[in-house]
């Protein structure tokens, strides 16, 4: 507890604004006190830790009215005239013990590699992985006869932490070991900029919530991922009612 009683948040309470007023400052649209990325590096946004009418109105005016925004680990509580229209259940978990080693068959993922990158999303789905991600940080790949058949990288950087995210492997590869191989890599370079690695996955997704602590991270809280339209017109009031 603070001196005058509040609880500390943490910095990775609400990683997205730590990042965009932090590491990542350079990408920052912003408008009141309502920031977000740019929309084709990432939907991450980031709003105050507990937003007014006023910050709502600025996430619809920055968004466009009647516009789906993404709420990625927004627990609070969504105005009554905003739709939500997708909701589900996350972790977010930190290392804790990670075996991070360089791996020699990873190689280092640029611009160019930026339409495969995007045709392995598509067939795998790990999350978000839009045209200008890339710029957030280091990517690693691995290649099979030329092909790019698993990746992982970095995406937000709130100070002193890394997230490790776009973690996925061709099905034709798969029980390789490969996405370890490259989380364990990635998370070396991590730590070699004296950062700690920490990621989000959904809190169903217990296959790879058993993977992420078989390699040495942990649960640090539990978050949500969601979505909400915005209003098609601005009401002068809004009554705050909880996402349930």
């Amino acid at each position: 507890m603070s001196s005058t009683g509040t609880t500390r948040r943490h910095v990775l309470d609400n990683p997205a604004m730590a990042s965009l007023t932090g590491p990542h400052a350079r990408f920052a649209e912003r408008r009141g006190r309502v920031l977000r990325y740019p929309v084709d590096v990432t939907p991450w946004l980031a709003l105050p830790d507990e937003p007014d009418a006023g910050d709502w109105a600025d996430l619809a005016a920055l968004a466009g009215p009647g516009t789906e925004v993404p709420l990625l680990g927004f627990r609070g509580r969504v105005p009554d005239d905003w739709e939500i229209t997708f909701q589900i259940e996350g972790v977010q978990l930190v290392d804790d013990g990670l075996a991070a080693a360089p791996d020699p068959e990873a190689v280092r993922l640029g611009p160019a590699d930026v339409p495969e990158m995007l045709d392995l999303v598509a067939r795998t789905r790990p999350g978000p992985f839009l045209p200008r991600t890339i710029e957030l940080g280091r990517y690693l790949g691995i290649r099979r006869d030329g092909a790019l058949v698993a990746m992982v990288g970095e995406r937000l950087h709130p100070p002193g932490w890394t997230e490790i995210s776009a973690v996925c492997t061709d099905p034709v590869v798969r029980g390789q070991g490969l996405a370890s191989r490259l989380i364990l890599a990635v998370a070396d370079g991590i730590r070699e900029r004296g950062e700690t690695p920490f990621l989000h996955t959904g809190a169903q997704n217990s296959g790879a919530i058993r993977l992420y602590e078989s390699l040495g991270f942990r649960l640090r809280r539990r978050t949500a991922f969601l979505a909400a339209r915005a209003p098609e017109r601005l009401a002068d009031e809004r009554a705050a009612v909880p996402v349930v």
